[in-house]
């Protein structure tokens, strides 16, 4: 007698419900029921209201801060471990705490690996996430990491706009190679940022390595947090002759006078994803939703095909 796999089921924290409720339509699904108890301190307890036993399960949900983010998946990922889910899938659009990813000075921690030692003990048999800080974080992992690309779902928009003299540009150093990959998808030059900081957040010194005079400039990042670097990037190089400055990001995180910055500046408009859904709308912001890619992903890994065609570079 053969065993016949149950469908998988899918599962959301509060916070991702919105992608969540799309990535589940695009599956041909709809979203389990999950009920979050909450104490007047602030205490939660998440608890499935259907059986999930020998399941696979999706449970969507991005970690950045507040901490209660994480907390949520840290919950639910235990809540399925012991109502005896079969495979615990742990999709995280955005993966937070992930700039902390190394020793850069001594007496701070790794908190890239903490989070991810953490997803595994409490439950989380394999990770699905997009666009990762630094790509060795999948090293932090013992379990199954598929890492996507929004690159998937940008370089068709990019295409799109037909844009005459195109340069890609990385805001920073530590994007060169996110940068020239997309030069080398788009068959054009690329130039790149030097920033120096004298604390987070803020910016002392920005110069520019290239020529921009006369392009459509395209910045490439993979997350914008206050709007900095991307607005004072934009400025440097249309004073150098830059035509126009887009920027794409993926992961909108739009803190402190981030709109305030992305509407003030020379921008175009800024291309993002929705792993984290806006705080509020702006006429300068382009939403690019990554439901479809998540879905597509989370259909194969259940159906145990590759994934290998979902990666433009």
């Amino acid at each position: 007698m053969s065993y016949q796999v149950p469908e998988p089921k899918i599962f959301t924290c509060t916070q991702s419900a919105g992608l969540a409720e799309r990535i589940a339509e695009s599956f041909g699904t709809r979203l389990g029921k999950i009920n979050f108890s909450r104490y007047s301190d602030g205490e939660f307890q998440p608890s499935f209201e259907e059986s999930i036993r020998g399941m696979r399960v999706f449970l969507i949900g991005s970690t950045n801060p507040s901490s209660e983010n994480l907390m949520e998946m840290l919950l639910m990922l235990d809540a399925a471990k012991r109502a005896s889910a079969r495979h615990i899938t742990a999709v995280l659009p955005y993966f937070g705490w992930a700039r902390q990813d190394r020793k850069d000075k001594p007496r701070v921690p790794i908190a890239a690996k903490l989070v991810a030692k953490m997803l595994e003990a409490a439950g989380a048999t394999r990770i699905i996430t997009m666009d990762l800080h630094a790509d060795q974080i999948q090293g932090f992992f013992e379990k199954p990491v598929d890492h996507l690309f929004a690159s998937t779902l940008f370089l068709p928009y990019l295409e799109s706009l037909n844009l005459p003299n195109l340069t890609i540009a990385s805001p920073d150093m530590g994007g060169s190679k996110r940068a020239y990959a997309y030069s080398k998808a788009l068959n054009c030059d690329v130039v790149v940022c030097y920033k120096q900081r004298a604390v987070a957040n803020t910016i002392s010194h920005m110069e520019l390595i290239g020529q921009v005079e006369g392009k459509n400039v395209v910045l490439v990042d993979d997350m914008v947090d206050t709007a900095g670097t991307l607005t004072k990037a934009a400025d440097l190089m249309m004073e150098r002759g830059a035509l126009s400055v887009r920027a794409i990001s993926t992961h909108p995180l739009l803190s402190g006078e981030a709109y305030e910055r992305i509407e003030n500046s020379q921008l175009t408009e800024l291309i993002v994803t929705d792993s984290i859904p806006l705080k509020r709308e702006s006429k300068k912001i382009r939403v690019i939703s990554c439901a479809e890619l998540f879905a597509d992903v989370m259909q194969r890994v259940h159906n145990n095909t590759s994934i290998s065609s979902k990666f433009l570079m």
